[in-house]
């Protein structure tokens, strides 16, 4: 039987963010953006820090994860990330003094910097920023 939806999943350490019937989905998949349809094949993929994309009924919604796995099998998608908010729950401006003090943090170049974790930090804020947008 062709199904018209998918069971999307979203679970972090701390709860289950989100779990209903979606059209289709969008994840920032290891390799680049990966879209999952219904009647999807099996997979597993690594998860970057970015944005998932949904769409319900026509309608699309965002969400700002960082890292983690996706598996799909029989018309279900399961994000287990390390973080996840849905775009309105995203406080914006502190979105953006997250990005701010990361890219301030960067350019000045501390001597104590560990500039992998501020580009982390960096690429979280943004994440979080094009979500609740």
């Amino acid at each position: 039987m062709v199904e018209k939806s998918i069971k999307m999943e979203v679970v972090t350490p701390e709860r289950v963010v989100f779990s209903e019937e979606v059209d289709s989905l969008i994840v920032p998949a290891a390799e680049g953006y990966l879209g999952v349809l219904p009647n999807h094949a099996p997979l597993i993929t690594g998860l970057e820090i970015g944005v998932v994309r949904y769409k319900q009924g026509g309608r699309e919604s965002k969400m700002a994860i960082s890292g983690g796995f996706m598996e799909v099998y029989e018309n279900r998608a399961i994000i287990l990330a390390d973080t996840a908010e849905k775009g309105d729950e995203i406080d914006l401006e502190r979105a953006q003094r997250a990005k701010e003090r990361a890219e301030k943090r960067l350019k000045e170049r501390p001597p104590d910097l560990d500039v992998v974790r501020a580009e982390l930090a960096l690429k979280r804020a943004l994440a979080r920023i094009k979500a609740a947008q």
